[in-house]
């Protein structure tokens, strides 16, 4: 596998993030979604990195810069058939290193509070990320939870 750094001009990232945006929109009421399409990745505040394996996107994730400090971690996906598999965690090493080396110090995260969120939620605490108050312009929701950790 490969992790590379995504402009997300390519039709395949556009549609691995279609299906996340889809699942989001199943699973969690619109009022509370907050998973980012296609046009508001592509602004200078967020880096957007892609897992290739072969010629196959199986995994993605981003950053946003909240402050010279505070940076959001954003559109996490692992392709169904490859869940479980290592991706996620070798996704999420990477950007928090990458976070790091940028001059991040602290890193955040939205993310839903049903029972299907459920893995994502324990592959962040095993990355030492703990649950707070919400942040940015988030509000309190209870399909949601957040998290944070310093780096």
């Amino acid at each position: 596998m490969k992790i590379i750094v995504d402009d997300l001009s390519g039709a395949q990232i556009a549609g691995f993030l279609q299906e996340h945006v889809e699942e989001m929109r199943s699973v969690t009421p619109l009022e509370s979604k907050h998973a980012l399409d296609l046009d508001s990745l592509r602004v200078p505040e967020v880096t957007f990195w892609s897992v290739m394996d072969g010629g196959s996107v199986v995994g993605c994730g981003a950053i946003k810069r909240l402050d010279d400090a505070h940076a959001e971690l954003k559109s996490m996906r692992t392709a169904p058939r490859r869940k479980r598999s290592g991706v996620a965690s070798l996704l999420l090493e990477h950007i928090l290193a990458e976070a790091g080396r940028a001059g991040f110090t602290r890193m955040s995260l939205e993310t839903g509070s049903a029972e299907f969120f459920l893995p994502a939620r324990k592959l962040y605490e095993r990355f030492g990320f703990t649950y707070c108050e919400p942040f940015a312009d988030y509000r309190p929701d209870p399909n949601s939870v957040f998290m944070t950790r310093t780096l």
